[in-house]
């Protein structure tokens, strides 16, 4: 220290300081505002951004009013030096965790608005946020003075012992990254699996899917094992599919007029339940003369995967309703199984005789 501090110093410094203190009050109050006004608008992008300025301007205020409160004061050139770097690094800690919120929040919303209705692949949003928290770290490290070349080379070379180590981890990342990519599976749409598994894609993160089934439970898949397995999408290339419904009538049914009556019952459903197109052409195939019934086929359109479920049970009781109104009947399987007597066993002569010689 090269004089001794003295009243006029630690006054300007508490200005200083204070001021900082003040700054960093009045953009918080500022920016939560702002933040009101980015809500109303359709861009999700802004309200992140406003967010992340809502923690960096606040702590930038307050590292200048102590970096300007250092520079009052008649402190030496080393411990001078060490209060910039500390503040220095605070600074950069904070930009860069925002920044890393910041991008990571603008790839959420970019990935919301190109896979559908669950949209949250949080796959590219965690790589994302450790690149941007990676780079941080290393700017932090070469602020400090310290060479981060040496860093570099030992990550090389441990590298690959890591990819060894974690070969089933890396083998689940870069699966996931391929599925999205590739846009195989996205995050809303329904697919079934060869195993069995199926429901909602919610989220495809670094290691594993999540699958939420029509009954409300999640099922976990690596990332891997979806790759490898044979499965069904039902929503791509198109959300809207095709039910079938299969029905019999007996065969005394007058079949033009089945086939009339059928296709009201669909055009009403299509038009009157939620979830079913109601441009969709109805169609009815006969196909089957079965053991007590002439079999045929009801192809039904539907809006997406769990809405035929709904529109299955809407047509069926319809359609029964109105046949009953129509006298068209609908048989019950029936068999005819015939009994004969069963027959008495006469041994033969010889097979008697040897049997007594025994």
């Amino acid at each position: 220290m090269n004089r001794a501090v003295t009243l006029d110093d630690l006054v300007l410094a508490g200005i200083a300081l204070a001021a900082g203190l003040a700054a960093a009050f009045v953009s918080r109050t500022l920016l939560r505002w702002l933040a009101k006004h980015a809500k109303r608008t359709r861009w999700s992008g802004d309200d992140v951004i406003v967010d992340a300025l809502r923690t960096v301007v606040p702590w930038a205020a307050i590292a200048g009013g102590a970096a300007s409160a250092a520079a009052v004061l008649p402190l030496t050139r080393t411990v001078q030096h060490h209060v910039n770097q500390i503040l220095t690094v605070l600074l950069i800690f904070v930009v860069t965790v925002s920044a890393a919120r910041v991008i990571a929040g603008l790839v959420r919303t970019v990935t919301q608005s190109r896979s559908g209705v669950a949209g949250s692949a949080t796959i590219f949003v965690n790589i994302t946020r450790i690149l941007v928290l990676a780079i941080g770290f290393l700017v932090v490290l070469q602020t400090l003075g310290i060479s981060i070349a040496p860093l570099l080379t030992a990550l090389g070379v441990g590298g690959l012992a890591v990819a060894l180590a974690l070969q089933d981890t890396l083998a689940n990342l870069f699966a996931g990254v391929h599925i999205l990519a590739s846009k195989t599976v996205q995050p809303g749409d329904y697919i079934r699996l060869s195993s069995g598994e199926e429901g909602y894609v919610e989220d495809i993160n670094w290691r594993q899917t999540t699958v939420r089934q029509l009954s409300n439970n999640l099922v976990v898949i690596p990332n891997g094992q979806l790759a490898k397995t044979n499965m069904t999408n039902f929503t791509r290339p198109e959300q809207r599919l095709t039910v079938l419904v299969q029905v019999g009538v007996g065969y005394d049914s007058d079949l033009e007029h089945v086939e009339r009556v059928t296709l009201e019952v669909v055009a009403e459903v299509m038009a009157e339940i939620s979830g079913a197109l109601p441009e969709h052409e109805p169609a009815i195939r006969f196909h089957t003369f079965g053991d007590s019934r002439i079999g045929f086929t009801v192809i039904l359109g539907v809006g997406e995967f769990s809405d035929q479920y709904r529109i299955k049970h809407e047509f069926i009781k319809r359609l029964h309703r109105r046949y009953g109104e129509e006298g068209i009947r609908i048989p019950a399987p029936a068999r005819s199984v015939a009994i004969q007597p069963a027959q008495a066993v006469i041994p033969h002569p010889r097979a008697a005789h040897v049997d007594g010689g025994h």
